[in-house]
């Protein structure tokens, strides 16, 4: 008994605990790995079929009507500039709703001064529920711009306003805070025209700090002064290019990014519309998508495309960004607990049987186990426990295949779409892609686990207003 019990106590648990953590990292690093190389597949075939196509964005004369659903919450620094963005669009026929919710600054008086805003009374279907609607504006200067102004909700209350408002049967969901490229939605409305089954679509979201923007069009790609701001750039360019376009072939992209995205209106409504009782409505309503197609057995698509941009002014202080992370997390949770049957269900496909466990190992649990593994190899080293070769070990496969992963996202932007054209800045953002790895991942790493204690904790959830400089918008 007392050898068993020192087995246990002593070198045993020490042993299968390094063996644990190291073996994790192998995990996470090389399923981001293989998600790598699909991306490329991907991307390499993309690329191809845009080179036959051309470089601009192709026009049919068949793309069905849009309406831009736009909310916003103190927003008064970059409004005027999201919407003078939208109104670029080269696409035949959109409306834009613009969604106030309660908003506490001039958002509203920003809105009426710059557009011309006066009251038009309509009546609104109450295809989903959402908060009441104080006032509905029309702009005489644009006939394709309506303002819906509504008691506060949040964003997911604002959105389901905007559906209920929306003409079309294409809703694209845009943040107040950012611009879209002016071909943007000819792009990302593709996958509607090619395959009916789709009932989703994405692009891809990019960093404005430090770009030169004027009259709501984006000028010049630019790496921003604060290096917060560069670290989000490589998160983002590794999120996108070689998370979500290495899913999307496999019909199992779960995220779609609030900031912009193409829906089918009715499909929507027919699951009830966005949640309110989640923080990241985004992602649930996309999981909730998929869940209610493969209940219901009925053809769906849900995509990803590499190269409709928009561009979103990224928080410059670590008490924004941390706030930010933490909402992330804690909303990704919400989502796949609140859809764990998507697993377990016979028809589950690759949604189930493969995003959602990947998921919810490295995404959803992946922080409490990182912190953990942090903290339990280096408080073993300092005790004697713990060899250098295996810390070594550790820290080659957490960080050193940690900037591996960041500066293949940086090399797929570089031979693909090479949106940040010059040298220096590319170089830049390799030294970024390395030194995030140290100090900055790991920051992020408590942030998440901040998130999933609010999760665990049920704490009432709020708008995710960020602070804005607003800085990239005044031109």
């Amino acid at each position: 008994m007392e050898s068993w019990w020192g087995a246990v106590t002593g070198v045993n648990w020490v042993w299968w605990g390094q063996l644990g953590f190291i073996g994790y990292f192998v995990l996470l690093n090389g399923g981001y790995l293989v998600l790598n190389v699909l991306s490329m597949v991907s991307l390499r075939r993309y690329m191809r079929q845009r080179a036959e196509l051309g470089e601009t964005a192709p026009y049919l004369g068949v793309e069905p009507a849009v309406s831009i659903l736009v909310p916003a919450f103190n927003e008064e620094a970059t409004i005027r500039t999201s919407i003078l963005s939208l109104m670029q669009l080269q696409y035949p026929e959109f409306e834009i709703v613009i969604i106030n919710d309660g908003s506490k600054d001039n958002t509203l008086a920003v809105l009426k001064e710059a557009f011309e805003l006066q009251e038009h009374p309509e009546p609104l279907r109450l295809s989903v529920p959402h908060q009441e609607v104080q006032g509905i504006y029309r702009s005489r200067r644009y006939g394709n711009i309506k303002v819906i102004d509504k008691a506060n909700g949040g964003k997911a209350d604002a959105l389901n306003a905007g559906i209920n408002a929306a003409r079309h049967e294409l809703f694209c969901a845009v943040d107040a805070d950012s611009i879209l490229q002016r071909d943007s939605l000819l792009r990302v409305v593709q996958p509607f025209l090619e395959d009916e089954r789709t009932v989703a679509a994405g692009g891809t979201v990019r960093i404005a700090n430090g770009s030169k923007v004027q009259g709501g069009y984006l000028l010049e790609a630019g790496i921003p002064d604060s290096l917060l701001a560069r670290f989000q750039i490589v998160e983002y360019l590794r999120a996108f290019l070689f998370g979500r376009l290495g899913w999307s072939p496999l019909n199992a992209v779960l995220i779609i990014s609030g900031a912009f995205g193409l829906f089918n209106r009715e499909r929507v409504i027919e699951v009830g519309g966005y949640s309110t009782t989640t923080v990241g409505e985004d992602m649930e309503l996309v999981v909730r998508l998929h869940r209610y197609h493969r209940e219901k057995r009925l053809p769906y698509r849900i995509q990803y495309l590499p190269d409709p941009i928009c561009w979103t002014e990224a928080p410059e202080d670590l008490a924004t960004l941390g706030k930010q992370r933490s909402r992330w997390q804690r909303g990704l949770a919400e989502s796949l607990s609140r859809h764990a049957k998507l697993a377990v269900m016979p028809r589950g496909g690759a949604p189930g049987r493969l995003a959602w466990p990947f998921m919810a190992l490295f995404e959803w649990l992946g922080p409490l186990i990182e912190l953990a593994g942090y903290g339990f190899m280096l408080v073993g080293f300092s005790l004697g426990i713990i060899s250098p070769l295996a810390l070594t070990v550790f820290m080659l496969v957490a960080i050193g295949m940690g900037i591996l992963l960041s500066v293949n996202g940086l090399l797929l932007e570089t031979l693909s779409f090479r949106v940040y054209a010059r040298r220096r800045d590319i170089w830049r953002l390799f030294l970024v892609a390395v030194i995030e790895n140290f100090g900055y991942r790991q920051l992020n790493t408590l942030w998440r686990c901040r998130g999933m204690w609010q999760w665990f904790s049920r704490r009432k959830h709020q708008w995710g207003a960020m602070k804005r400089s607003g800085q990239w918008g005044q031109h």
